[in-house]
């Protein structure tokens, strides 16, 4: 499988220990390589991640507000569980926010982001469809949203969305040995992305809105 590019952060952005192990400790609760219900161990984390207790603390304390880790007096803290029935929740504020993201984007990306985001979408058309791949092919899943809230140029859209669409790809994960294939979910994204690069807000929109609908009937499907 091609290397996955790495999301950079922002040009003027070093990331602080307490922010490297919150970016580290949500995508391996997003990825399910920390399984819901699991115990949050701050010490082993701090030893596994490489970082001190106190900023794997503050990671934890921000995974809380975020719905990724739940805490409970005298018993710990814990995975949250991935509760089906958010589902419509969830995606009633992604088919809003997702096609205003996916348009703004469009608009507002430099031509660093717009090269970024072709360089992308070339990668995913060459991918290896295997069912073997499919927990990778969702990483990409999540580079792609992930690339297009940045471009879009709004830090309270794409704080909001990153939240959202981290709790409907965890759902997805969940349900990935149900689900017959993902390769489509994730090449679909080539057409979004080379609409975003090219400035046609409209198609960005259309195609992001059908992205997130389409996510919810296959999930259901399988539920």
């Amino acid at each position: 499988m091609n290397a996955l590019p790495a999301l950079p952060p922002a040009e003027d952005e070093v990331l602080s220990q307490a922010e490297a192990a919150y970016r580290q400790l949500r995508d391996k609760l997003i990825m399910l390589e920390i399984r819901p219900g699991e115990p949050i161990n701050d010490g082993q984390l701090a030893a596994e991640l490489g970082f001190g207790r106190t900023p794997v603390r503050e990671a934890i304390k921000r995974l809380e507000v975020d719905h990724l880790v739940v805490s409970y007096p005298r018993r710990g803290t814990f995975a949250t569980t991935v509760d089906f029935t958010e589902l419509a929740d969830v995606s009633e504020v992604r088919e809003l926010l997702e096609p205003l993201a996916a348009r703004s984007a469009a608009t507002r990306a430099n031509a660093a982001m717009r090269r970024a985001l072709l360089d992308v979408a070339t990668i995913i058309a060459e991918l290896d469809p295997s069912p073997a791949e499919s927990r990778e092919l969702m990483r990409y899943d999540l580079t792609v949203h992930r690339l297009i809230y940045k471009a879009a140029a709004n830090p309270h859209l794409e704080d909001t969305l990153i939240r959202y669409d981290n709790l409907a790809t965890r759902i997805w994960c969940l349900v990935l040995d149900k689900v017959p294939s993902v390769s489509g979910h994730i090449t679909e994204h080539v057409e979004l992305l080379k609409a975003v690069a090219a400035g046609d807000a409209d198609k960005a929109g259309e195609l992001a809105l059908h992205h997130v609908t389409s996510f919810e009937e296959t999930i259901r499907k399988v539920l």
